[in-house]
Parts: C-alpha cells; structure tokens; sequence
C-alpha cells in the first residue's frame, strides 16, 4: 500500500473484502465528514467522492467517537434515503451497526480514515441502543409546504414518537 494512491487503495479494500457494497464505504466516508461537520458546526459543503481522491483531500484528523459517528451515520442516512435507508443498507451488506465497524476498519487498515490508539471495532458493538435497522430508520415523512419557493420539502420523524392517527 505504501506509494498507492487513495483511488488505488480503495480499489484493493474492494477486492481484498466484497462483503459490502463499494457504495457502502463511500457512503460511511461521506458520513464521516457529515459527521465532523455536525460537531464542529462547520457549514455543508460537498465532501470529497472517495473514486476522485488525492492525497491531499484525505479526512482531517478530526477524531469522533464509533458511537458519535453511528448517530451521524444515521441522520446522513436519514437525509440521503429517508424511509429507505434500512433497506439501502441490507442491499450493500450492512445488516446491522457492528458491520459499520467493519466497513470503517476497512477504511483504516487501507490508509483512507484515522484512528486512534484507544478505537475499536467494538465501539460499534450493540449501537442505536440494541435496535435493530428497521426500528432506527422507523420513520415517518413529514411534508410541508413553502409558499413562497412553490416547493414541497420532506423531512422525517421517528414513527414511534409519532402517535397513530
């Protein structure tokens, strides 16, 4: 690996371990830096495309902790697939939150994200509480409307705070 390029080890995590989707770690790499922005309170902006990166745009060392990132990996996932984020998941091989450890030490193990001494994969043991996918991403579409846009938005609820009615 030492002298590869971030493109060229992210083609050889991909080869060397096809359990998840190749969109699965894109998806956790953009999610980190959603994440880091989320803590920071730093503005959106587009994250690198981890099939463009140099050496340069790797992430910051901005450290963030397994179970602070399953709760950014979340909302990212929430905004990106709404209701269908459990389902996207299960269809990239992501079945549950300790295969999000996997997919991050992955990452790690090929130089694309940092860690640090005391991270484990077992940080991302049992996260979201014990819940299962379908129970987190258990949500409901709330619609507004914008009047002055003439625009539609979605925003989503977790269906058990939401009474039946």
């Amino acid at each position: 690996m030492e002298g590869s390029s971030p493109q060229e080890r992210f083609e050889d995590l991909i080869r060397q371990d096809p359990r998840f989707h190749p969109e699965a770690y894109r998806f956790v790499y953009d999610a980190l830096d959603y994440t880091v922005r989320l803590s920071t309170g730093e503005p959106d902006s587009d994250p690198d495309d981890i099939d463009d990166l140099e050496e340069d745009d790797l992430p910051p060392s901005q450290h963030v902790t397994g179970q602070d990132l399953l709760e950014g990996l979340r909302l990212f996932a929430l905004e990106e697939f709404g209701c269908l984020a459990a389902t996207v998941f299960e269809a990239w091989g992501i079945k549950r939150s300790e295969d999000f450890g996997e997919v991050v030490f992955n990452l790690v193990e090929h130089g694309l994200m940092g860690k640090q001494e005391s991270d484990s994969k077992t940080d991302f043991a049992c996260g979201f509480g014990g819940r299962t996918f379908s129970e987190v991403f258990a949500v409901r579409p709330v619609l507004s409307y914008c009047s002055e846009r003439d625009e539609w938005k979605a925003s989503y609820v977790n269906a058990e705070s939401v009474g039946s009615g």
